[in-house]
Order: C-alpha cells, then structure tokens, then sequence
C-alpha cells in the first residue's frame, strides 16, 4: 500500500516522463468504457485506470491511480497469489492466464470478470502489466438460470413418469431423461448411440422411423401410441415427436399410459359385456349380428338369429331368491356357450333372455339342429348350490333375408317367433313366419286401445248365475269382463286378460270389476232379501300389487256386504310362485272372512298340494272335466274323487261348463254342491241378472 506522499511522487514521476504508460493502447481503450483495463507498472502499482474500470469496481482513476493492485480490487485470500504470480511473470517469464475472476468493487461486494494480461516494456525499459477484464455478471446470471432450469428440468424428469430421447434423424439416441427406469426396453448403456430400429421391435421401430420424415417434411408435432412386453408386462406408451429448431436432432417424449388404456379396456368391456355373465350385452350382440349381416349380404349367405327365453325363470327368482337366480343365469350362459360354435355369437339381452346368432349355412333347416341341442341340453338339469334347477327354453328363430334384411327386423321377427314358441307350450321352437306379424299386429292394436279402455267406458261387467244342484235356487254369480271397443269391436277376453296382465293393466281393471261386482250384489241381495255371494277372480298380476289386500278391504267395507259373500277364485298359477307376498295376501283374505276358491281344479298339476297348504273354502272343477262327463267314465270318474275329496275336507265343489241335463244329472248323483253354465244361463248384463229372482231355474234342476 503506497502513502500520499508516494502516489504523488509516481504521478510526477510519469509526468516528467520517467514512468511513461503505453499512450497508443491508452488511447483505445479510452473509447472501450464497457471494457475495464488497468496498467500496473513493476510493484503493481495502478498507472491506468479507463471508464470502464470506473463503471466495473466503483473506483475513480483518482482514487486508483497509484494503489497496488493487491490492495484495490483483490480479495484477501487471492493477494498472495496475485503477488507471487505478477514477480514470476516479471522474473522468471511465467505468464498469468487468463481467468474467471471473483474480485473485489468499491463498496465491498464481489465481482465476476473473465481477466487477461499483458506484460509490456514502456520506452524507459520498464515492465508493465496491463489487465482487460471483462464484466461477467450477465453471463453469471445467464449461467446459474442455466443451471437453474437444468435442475428444474431433472428434477421434473424424476417426478414425472415420462421418458425423454433426443434423436438425430437416422433414429440414432444421442441422449435420455427417464424418471423411472423400469419403463425403458433396455438399459442405457445398450440404446445410447443406437438406432430405435436396432432396439426395437420391427413393427415399433417402423413408427419412429416413419414419424421422424413426416416431422422431417412437414414440421410441427406427431403423436402416436405403440405397445412393448416389458419383464412385468405388455405396456402401452403414447409419443410425443418433434424436430429441435435448426437442427437436425429430435425430441420424442414417451409416456406409460398402460393404465389409462386398462381403464378404457375395462370401460369399453363394461359397455360391450354382460356383468353377469360376460356374454356380449344388447349392445355388442346388435352390432355383431349388423356385421354379420353385411357380410352375408355381400357373400350371399344367410344369418340366422335365435332368440332365447328361459322358461318360467321368475319363479326362481321368487322362490329361492335373486341370488340362485343369478347363478342360474350365469350357469345357462355357460351351456348355452358350450353348445354353439366358435365364430357363432352368444350374447344376453337382459334378465332371462339371450341371443345365439348362426353364420355360414346355406339352408335354413341347418339351424333346426342347433335348436334341438339347445332344448335337448337345457332339459338336463343346472346344478346351483347343491340344488338341481331345470330351466327349459322357448325359442324363437329369424333367418336372414328370408325374414328381415334389417337387424332390427330380424331381432323383431325372432322375438315374435320366441312368443310363438311360449303359446306352444315352452320348452320348444318355433320359426317366424308372415301370420305372425299380423298377430303382432293385433296384438299392439288391442294394447293400444285397452289402455284407454276404462276412461272410454267400453269394459262391462257380465254375470253367469251359480245354481244349488240340490234346490235349483240361484245361490250367487261368478263376475265376468267384457270389453266393447269404439275401434276394434268386442274383444273376447281371452285375447285381452293376458295382454292386461303383461302389461299390469290388469291391476285396474281388476279393482274395476270387483267395485262393479260388489255394487251388483249389494243391489241384488237388497231386491230379494237372501244371502247371494259373488265370484271374482284375481289375476297373478294383481297379487304383485302391495296395496291388493288393502284395496280388497277398502271395496268390501265401501259395498256394504258381509265379506262372506264374496268369493275370490284364484288360479294354480298364481299359487305356483311360492311368493311369501301372495302367502301373505291369502292369509290377509282370510282374516277378513273372505271365502276363497281354487279356479279351473284338476286342469293342473299341484292342486292337491294347494288345497292341503292354504285354507281354500271352494274348488271349481274345470270345465273340459265337465265337457266329457256323458260320454268318458275316465272324466267321470275324476270328477267323482275330487268331490269326494273336497267334502271329505270341507270344502264346497262348483262345477263349471254344464250345457246339457245329462251332465246335470251326472253330477247330481255325484253330489256335487253348485253348478254355472249355458243350461242355466249365458253371462248376462247387471239389468238383467237384477231382474232375475233366485228361484228362477229351479225348473232347470226339476226337469227329467
């Protein structure tokens, strides 16, 4: 460090030309002020210090001039070295290299400056040293944001999933990020500095190549997804391709989307499968049979379509449970299955219907073997829960073009053909023909009109007298419906009552007839003053309502007549769901006194069972017993032991269908207790049966 009275005597000296600086390079830097330069002479001593010094460190030329070099600008740690450097470049030739720098400013803060050094001799002989340093703060702040998105960019690299390659354009890795390695083909060491078509397989390589030119030639960016078998596993990946800005390098991004296409895998299955069974759904199985339509339609074949209900599979579903019933159905997926071929498709439409579609066959006839080894195969027993379970089949059969070149018309036709099967008798087959669609036809008139038939007036209330075989008096009426329409004329109920009970319109029209019933009876027993009773049947349908029981007690009360004189005749069928609700209804009609009666007896197979289970107080013998009691001692003699029975157990017998006196005669002698048909009276309007006494046929019964 030089004193002032030093300094002053090395600006003179310099003055009086003993110390004269390099005045041509002086000049030139005196115009370079971004550019910081300092002369120092032999004991570093500052004899030059431009603008662009000033600006760098803070110092004036004044308040350098003359300074040591150690002692302005350099930071204690590096002094030593800076004087050790400076005198074995003065004494030895060793020059100072050039150097990034951290020195000091005025004000004590640090500063970056790239320095270099040149050694010269002024006219006096004497060594100087100059310095040109260079302000490396904005490449500083360039370098550590360099830095600094270089780690963000790694450190974003080993949170995410995805692989990064940098390519050349022959597909040559130059170089890679993976976050997580296990997504990589194979190790780095292998894929650096080779091509993806060395590495790959042929048919993904060929993706990557082929990618690259479409950059190559029209720029911008391609995805493409391709999938690899990895040691834990097929794997998909999505890639993301595009060219590094003038150069001949590419950047691909390459993300493991395995799971996301598992997802979609498992969406697209759940939209096209059966949960249950894992049969193709309505869905899949329509878009099937629109394909093998086309095809055929091209190749000229024929396709046909089997439409499958399972018979009668409610009442497994009512009686053992929904769960059974589940299992029944996955269990005759499985069979149905087994029995078709492979190209053929068996899919399930819904609850208990399926569908088997049949390609390639030329004649029709070739599809009446699949069907037989449907049926034949479903009267095997399914074995679900250690239970035996026989679950028959209606088939309905659709062959293209013969009948529908749509789809859509062949599942109609097929569906029609299956209900055809079920009018059969079940457990059978039928294919669809022309007469059937008029019978459709018909059929979704009288739906149509029914449904408004009770707001239009058209139903009535018709009554067939019930007769004592013993007094010939007139004990009471079964109530019977018919049906009027504006549109179709009269509609036997025969075709009606089924469409109602399908379509549970039947719950209306049954409390219809039985306020209609019960508003007659109170009438006709106010007219004659004796005990008469009314028969009303109920339908399987109206035993699914919850509100039947009470809606029966609310009508009886409303009537004004004692419940005994209501009889409700209930069918085999609705006794052979085994539903705890209709065990319940029954028990509730009996508390409330109402009498009850086993309709169309003997026609089954389980009546014997019934009438030993529930408290009926009345069995109806069917009329096609009646029918052949003159001339068929088998008839005869039935119809003989179910009266016998009936008193046995202390139950009333009706006997339904009487037409002649032979038949009356015949079960007179068979003590049968009341008789209703057309040798008394056809069904008959409410007028009319309010006119008619009780007394008016006992000549019927006195006639010989």
């Amino acid at each position: 460090m030089i004193d002032a009275s030093e300094h002053d005597c090395l600006l003179k000296a310099i003055k009086d030309g003993q110390l004269i600086p390099n005045d041509g390079l002086n000049q030139l830097f005196d115009q370079a002020d971004v550019i910081s330069v300092q002369g120092y002479d032999e004991q570093r001593r500052v004899i030059y210090w431009n603008q662009g010094s000033e600006n760098l460190y803070g110092f004036t030329a004044e308040e350098a001039m003359g300074k040591k070099l150690e002692d302005l600008i350099i930071p204690k740690a590096m002094r030593d070295t800076v004087i050790t450097a400076h005198n074995e470049w003065l004494r030895n030739g060793i020059k100072i290299p050039s150097a990034k720098l951290s020195l000091c400013k005025s004000d004590g803060s640090t500063v970056y400056v790239y320095s270099s050094h040149v050694m010269y001799k002024n006219q006096s002989g004497q060594h100087q040293m100059y310095c040109i340093d260079i302000d490396l703060a904005e490449l500083k702040r360039v370098e550590a944001q360099a830095l600094k998105k270089e780690k963000m960019l790694s450190t974003v690299f080993k949170v995410i999933p995805d692989l990064c390659f940098l390519m050349d354009e022959n597909s040559i890795i130059l170089d890679y990020y993976a976050g997580d390695e296990k997504s990589l083909y194979v190790s780095p060491d292998v894929f650096l500095g080779s091509s993806m078509h060395e590495l790959l397989p042929e048919d993904v390589a060929l993706q990557f190549i082929q990618n690259i030119e479409k950059v190559k030639s029209k720029g911008g960016l391609v995805t493409y997804e391709y999938k690899l078998p990895l040691p834990h596993g097929h794997r998909f990946f999505d890639a993301r391709l595009s060219q590094v800005p003038n150069s001949n390098e590419f950047i691909v991004i390459i993300r493991d989307i395995t799971e996301n296409k598992q997802k979609e895998e498992l969406i697209s299955y759940q939209a096209h499968y059966d949960s249950l069974t894992n049969l193709p759904n309505r869905f899949l199985a329509l878009d099937r049979l629109s394909q093998l339509v086309a095809m055929a339609k091209r190749n000229a074949e024929r396709v046909a379509i089997l439409f499958i209900d399972l018979d009668e599979f409610k009442k497994i579903n009512d009686t053992l449970g929904h769960n059974t019933g589940d299992k029944a159905l996955i269990e005759a997926a499985k069979r149905l299955k087994s029995l078709v071929r492979e190209e053929d498709t068996v899919g399930r439409l819904g609850g208990d219907e399926f569908i088997v579609l049949l390609r390639g066959f030329t004649d029709a006839k070739d599809t009446l073997t699949t069907a037989e080894s449907l049926l034949r195969a479903f009267r095997q027993p399914l074995n679900i829960d250690d239970r035996e379970i026989v679950l028959t089949l209606s088939v309905g059969i659709a062959i293209y073009p013969d009948n529908g070149k749509t789809p859509s018309k062949l599942l109609q036709s097929a569906d029609i053909a299956m209900y055809q099967a079920k009018h059969l008798g079940r457990n059978t087959y039928s294919y669809f023909n022309e007469s059937m669609n008029t019978d459709l036809s018909r059929r979704l008139d009288v739906e149509e009109q029914l449904r408004g038939s009770l707001e239009r007036n058209e139903l009535e209330v018709y009554y067939q007298p019930q007769i004592d075989v013993a007094s010939g008096l007139a004990v009471g009426a079964e109530a019977l419906l018919r049906w009027h329409s504006d549109k179709l004329g009269n509609v036997y109920p025969s075709e009606f009552i089924p469409i109602a009970e399908q379509t549970g319109l039947i719950v209306a029209i049954g409390q219809f007839v039985l306020e209609e019933a019960l508003e007659t009876l109170a009438q006709w027993q106010a007219y004659y003053g004796v005990s008469l009773s009314m028969s009303v049947n109920l339908s399987p349908r109206q035993f699914r309502d919850p509100r039947l029981l009470s809606s029966i007690q609310c009508i009886v009360e409303q009537s004004g007549i004692s419940a005994a004189s209501l009889e409700l005749e209930i069918t085999e069928g609705v006794l052979m769901t085994g539903s705890l609700l209709v065990d319940s209804v029954l028990d509730g009609l009996k508390k409330l006194g109402i009498q009850l009666s086993m309709d169309d007896f003997g026609k089954g197979y389980s009546s014997l069972s019934y009438i030993r289970k529930y408290a009926f107080d009345v069995i109806k013998v069917d009329r096609c017993f009646i029918e052949g009691i003159a001339n068929n001692e088998a008839d005869k003699n039935l119809v003989h032991a179910a009266i016998a029975m009936a008193h046995s157990l202390g139950l009333t017998v009706i006997a339904e269908g009487v037409e002649n006196q032979e038949q009356l005669l015949i079960l007179e002698e068979l003590k049968c207790d009341y008789v209703q048909g057309f040798l008394f009276s056809k069904p008959i309007r409410q007028s009319e049966l309010l006119s008619l006494s009780p007394y008016s046929y006992t000549n019927n019964i006195n006639s010989d």
